[in-house]
């Protein structure tokens, strides 16, 4: 077992310098890193190591069809794993460090397992000063997706990492609450005008300021991770209220709780309301998890207007009601 000079299996560590170096060292030797980022957790093995990257699907288990981002630490190191082109750089400079996931041509150096036996790979760097130290210590891009089972609502907190993964994961680096909450946005480079195949921390609004966006479709959208199956869903049903939607509110479909932005119709029932679409992504995953053990035999959550941040919320809200 990698970490029996360092501690238990699975267990949580604070960020140390020491911490890192032992992280670094079991990523290089085939095992599983838990690290913060500014998105959400994740789960990290050895991109170019196939059977380091294969333990990632096991632990989680993933269907292998579903690609894998590369974290790394700058341009420079991303031009190494893909074929570079003067929209992607552009974005580059002005989103990294940062959520935004870039989707380019592979090299033929990441293997096929690491991009879902894809011709693409994705990329990104972290805005996280831990998930950055790992990366530079171990010296080789990390490949992540998020630390928690498949289907499950994305991790936000160690505590979280731990009760999902448990001794499936060699270490777990605990760098508080992720801020942002929502996985990273995934856009396509390989074309001649950009798509966006998952919407996320950076918005389409901020995207559209440095390069025209058209509308991505079906071909493409399975270039991205999480797109392709079910993700992102508490245990109990989950109903999304619309305007025009309000009898799924009715005690007659069954007990509820709640969460969005609106007042829901009156009624004995758990919510959760949140002041703005920045505290409601921020939340979004965590508050999953709890309205889960309220009891209710449904969740109702608000959809949010698509806008700013509320789209990568409907996506995900959309993704967790099985689409």
């Amino acid at each position: 077992m990698l970490l029996s000079s360092y501690g238990e299996m699975g267990g949580i560590f604070a960020p140390t310098r020491d911490t890192l170096l032992r992280a670094a060292e079991i990523i290089r030797n085939s095992g599983l890193v838990a690290f913060p980022t500014e998105t959400v957790y994740g789960l990290g093995a050895n991109a170019l190591d196939a059977g380091a990257v294969r333990k990632i699907f096991e632990a989680k288990g993933r269907p292998q069809d579903n690609p894998l981002i590369l974290h790394v630490s700058n341009i420079r190191e991303a031009s190494l794993y893909a074929d570079m082109n003067p929209s992607a750089e552009l974005l580059m400079q002005h989103f990294w460090p940062g959520p935004l996931t870039i989707v380019l041509y592979s090299s033929d150096i990441v293997p096929l397992v690491t991009r879902g036996n894809l011709e693409t790979v994705a990329l990104r760097v972290p805005m996280n000063q831990i998930a950055l130290d790992l990366i530079h210590e171990t010296g080789l891009p990390i490949a992540a997706p998020s630390a928690n089972r498949s289907g499950r609502p994305s991790p936000t907190t160690a505590e979280i990492v731990r009760n999902d993964l448990g001794l499936a994961v060699d270490m777990i680096i605990d760098g508080g609450a992720s801020p942002i909450g929502v996985e990273s946005t995934v856009i396509d480079a390989t074309g001649e005008k950009i798509t966006i195949l998952r919407p996320g921390g950076v918005t389409r609004e901020m995207l559209e300021h440095i390069v025209d966006v058209e509308a991505g479709s079906p071909a493409n959208t399975a270039r991205s991770p999480g797109t392709k199956h079910k993700h992102y869903s508490p245990s109990i049903d989950i109903r999304l209220w619309k305007d025009d939607n309000t009898e799924i509110f009715s005690e007659e479909m069954g007990s509820w709780c709640y969460l969005g932005m609106r007042q829901p119709p009156e009624g004995n029932a758990v919510k959760v309301i949140f002041r703005s679409l920045d505290e409601y992504a921020h939340e979004l995953f965590h508050v999953l998890r709890q309205l889960e053990r309220c009891g209710a035999k449904r969740i109702i959550a608000d959809l949010p207007e698509e806008h700013g941040i509320g789209e990568a919320i409907r996506n995900r809200l959309i993704r967790a009601a099985g689409g």
